[in-house]
């Protein structure tokens, strides 16, 4: 026995509340639509798992952080789905999937059919287990992917107040979780074998900031290390964590943040799979023209990069994918998305914003002293990524046209002097190739110009030689 639904959203984060918004938006009818999620609750707000819920006082808890609210949206409670037919399958994991069938069946044996299927299930936290480290699975090692494993955090952090705190990872949920640690007054120590924090993303310059920042904050950094064991006591607890060099840190709890990975586990050998996550097309469609594939599982064509494929772990891309997904699913004639890869942190007082890709050759500006700083991305004499500390909204918005817009650099020195001026010109009229500012215009508008000039003069000669015939 089984239900059967039009639309089924198979995963219950970000992806799919901003999936259902666009659906209700687009006239979706009551019973059309499924949500399937491992979770308990209602879709939410992801990114807070990282920060406010981990404050001392005045902690972030749900209802506050259902989707949409990360965008100023509605937020959805359990209620609005009810409210508009949607079904929300909580706690509920699906064993296996049949996408010729279109069939899902769910740990309990129940089989939901579809017509269209949005695969949003995210990724997973990697496990020390994975890199042949033994004992992640005491009760004060922490991960953070989901609210049980926050709440977890939580109650070990609560626990042991004013202890020691070890961070595997030196990316983003580490980086955000030491700075709750200290927040809430726990002794940290970051562990991580690159040779700076970021190490994806940010430069030596940029990430020797916030190194620096952290430091004087009290977090400790053991760079170019990885851990190899526990120290347990009695009760199974971690005491001690053992780097490879033989290194001993004290732990009254241990936070792992050393990458996720796509669950794709379901669809491996039904979908075509690419960067590690489900292959789809600029609508998100898959390689079965019935599923699509949204978020962090999902590995799309960036229009700005030449439609190369990337697969992208951020909030923003989560909710841009899935928008455009239901878009394409609603409305045949959607086009191909054009995202701009986008992602941002906020630490302590701290708040960065970066735009395109880090490739290329960069160029820094600004105040490293005092905490109003930026870089730009170079490649090929264009703008491919800038990067800003410490920015208004103008100043982040200046950025993320000038990556959009693939401002051309002709004056490098130049450049680097302006700035984020640099970049707030471009929403200003095209300057003089001295100024060390272009924005690139695509070389089909010159084919269109000498296009219509073509087009006149044949209408021209045709016009003259029908009268002369005319005449003759």
């Amino acid at each position: 026995m089984g239900r059967a639904f039009v639309y089924v959203i198979l995963g219950g984060g970000v992806a799919a509340g901003y999936a259902a918004l666009e659906f209700v938006r687009r006239g979706v009818s009551h019973g059309e639509l499924c949500i399937i999620s491992e979770e308990s609750v209602a879709p939410y707000e992801r990114p807070a798992l990282s920060k406010g819920y981990l404050l001392p006082e005045a902690p972030a808890r749900l209802p506050a952080f259902h989707t949409c609210v990360g965008t100023n949206d509605e937020r959805l409670m359990p209620k609005w789905y009810k409210e508009h037919g949607i079904e929300l399958v909580l706690g509920t994991r699906v064993k296996s999937t049949d996408v010729r069938r279109k069939v899902l069946i769910t740990a309990t044996g129940e089989t939901i059919s579809y017509k269209i299927l949005i695969i949003a299930t995210g990724a997973r936290a990697l496990k020390l287990e994975e890199f042949g480290v033994r004992g992640s699975d005491a009760e004060n090692v922490c991960y953070l992917r989901n609210l049980a494993d926050t709440n977890r955090l939580v109650d070990v952090m609560q626990n042991c107040s004013g202890g020691n705190a070890v961070v595997i990872g030196g990316g983003y949920i580490g980086m955000e979780c030491a700075a709750a640690l200290v927040t809430n007054r726990m002794k940290v120590t970051m562990v991580f074998p690159e040779a700076h924090c970021m190490g994806r993303l940010f430069t030596p310059k940029i990430a020797e900031y916030y190194e620096n920042y952290y430091k004087s904050k009290g977090v400790k950094f053991i760079k170019g290390s990885v851990l190899t064991s526990f120290e347990n006591d009695s009760e199974g607890k971690v005491k001690a964590v053992i780097l490879k060099d033989g290194t001993c840190l004290p732990a009254d709890m241990v936070v792992v943040g050393i990458g996720i990975r796509p669950n794709t586990g379901l669809f491996e050998d039904q979908l075509q799979l690419d960067k590690g996550g489900i292959k789809v097309n600029g609508r998100m469609q898959a390689s079965n023209a019935s599923v699509y594939a949204v978020g962090d599982v999902a590995a799309f064509p960036v229009k700005l990069f030449g439609n190369e494929i990337h697969r992208l772990e951020h909030v923003d891309s989560a909710r841009k994918t899935a928008k455009h997904a239901v878009a394409a699913i609603m409305a045949p004639s959607t086009g191909d998305l054009d995202y701009l890869p986008f992602f941002y942190s906020r630490m302590f007082t701290l708040s960065w914003q970066f735009y395109g890709d880090s490739i290329g050759e960069v160029v820094h500006y600004g105040d490293f002293s005092g905490g109003n700083f930026g870089a730009y991305w170079i490649h090929k004499g264009v703008i491919v990524g800038a990067f800003l500390e410490g920015g208004s909204k103008d100043d982040y918005e200046a950025i993320a046209k000038a990556v959009r817009s693939k401002a051309i650099v002709n004056n490098i020195a130049e450049v680097e002097r302006a700035g984020i001026e640099f970049a707030l010109r471009v929403g200003q009229q095209a300057a003089t190739p001295e100024s060390g500012l272009l924005v690139e215009r695509p070389i089909y508008t010159q084919y269109a110009t000498a296009g219509v000039v073509v087009a006149l003069s044949i209408a021209g000669f045709a016009y003259w030689y029908g009268r002369r015939r005319r005449i003759l």
